[in-house]
């Protein structure tokens, strides 16, 4: 089977259950993103030197296989697909974010203003994830807002990540 479907020729694409949605899409703004964040994150584990971050990246980005399914998702085919077995962003992924954050946080490392990225290329890739991670956070958020995200979980998710992207960052600095 070919990658070329030329079934997005149309303007359209597909989501689960072979439902389509224009490209354009507020649903597609936002799996697009987590997709994004995918590979942003796929940068930041292979620029650091660091193996336990690498392992915590790569676990991310499994998580964000999950979360993009349900994004993916309609409103009224998130019961199939909790039935038909597909993982659900759980709150427990939050709190590891969480733990995750306080680990680095109880190292005392100093920040002062704003955090100029850069200092080298491991902590300017998880700065670029972080800013798409906000990205996906946004879009969402524009989900919630609508009614449109049966899963509350996803945009905490985001909130925590991108701000543990921002604390691995710095450490990645030192």
């Amino acid at each position: 089977m070919s990658i070329i479907t030329k079934t997005g020729d149309d303007g359209t694409t597909g989501l689960m259950y072979n439902r389509r949605v224009p490209k354009t899409h507020a649903r597609v703004a936002a799996y697009g993103a987590a997709d994004e964040l995918n590979a942003a994150l796929g940068m930041a584990r292979a620029s650091t030197n660091s193996p336990v971050l690498k392992q915590k990246l790569e676990t991310i980005q499994k998580e964000l296989v999950s979360l993009m399914g349900e994004l993916a998702t309609l409103p009224e085919d998130a019961e199939r697909y909790r039935k038909d077995g597909y993982p659900a962003l759980a709150q427990s992924m939050t709190k590891t974010l969480e733990g995750w954050a306080q680990e680095v946080e109880a190292k005392n490392l100093s920040f002062k203003g704003w955090a100029t990225p850069g200092a080298n290329l491991s902590s300017a890739a998880l700065e670029v994830a972080r800013t798409v991670c906000r990205r996906a956070e946004r879009s969402a958020c524009s989900l919630k807002e609508t009614n449109q995200l049966p899963n509350p979980e996803i945009p905490v998710f985001l909130n925590r990540l991108s701000d543990l992207l921002w604390l691995w960052a710095r450490e990645e600095e030192l």
